[in-house]
């Protein structure tokens, strides 16, 4: 592994970044600085984190503080998305991507505890 690039929690949240960014963009104009700005800004951290913490990674627990600040913004996002969801898309609710939001914090937490138990410098 030689960049955050190759670990599968940074790509897949950088993919649902992407997917928030582009959802945000489709709420009510009111919405667009309030909520959407709050779910942009916690979605792109959990990636930032990640990366972040990867240049970091001869430093154990700096790499594993960063990969905590990562799943903290993924459980914020999820909060800020059943938000979203239960006032703008109350027809058709954000159930899938809360589904991979779920899946990305599971990802996370394993990754935390692969880093604590079996990372090698």
């Amino acid at each position: 592994m030689k960049s955050y690039r190759d670990l599968e929690i940074y790509q897949m949240a950088y993919d649902l970044a992407f997917e928030v960014h582009k959802l945000t963009m489709t709420l009510p104009k009111f919405e667009m600085y309030e909520q959407g700005s709050q779910i942009r800004r916690s979605s792109k951290s959990i990636k930032d984190n990640i990366a972040e913490g990867f240049g970091r990674r001869r430093y154990k627990d700096e790499f594993v503080r960063f990969l905590i600040f990562a799943h903290s913004s993924c459980d914020e996002t999820v909060s800020q998305l059943n938000m979203i969801s239960d006032i703008h898309f109350k027809d058709d609710p954000l159930t899938d991507l809360l589904n991979r939001y779920d899946t990305l914090g599971r990802k996370i937490n394993s990754f935390i505890n692969y880093v604590e138990t079996s990372w090698k410098v």
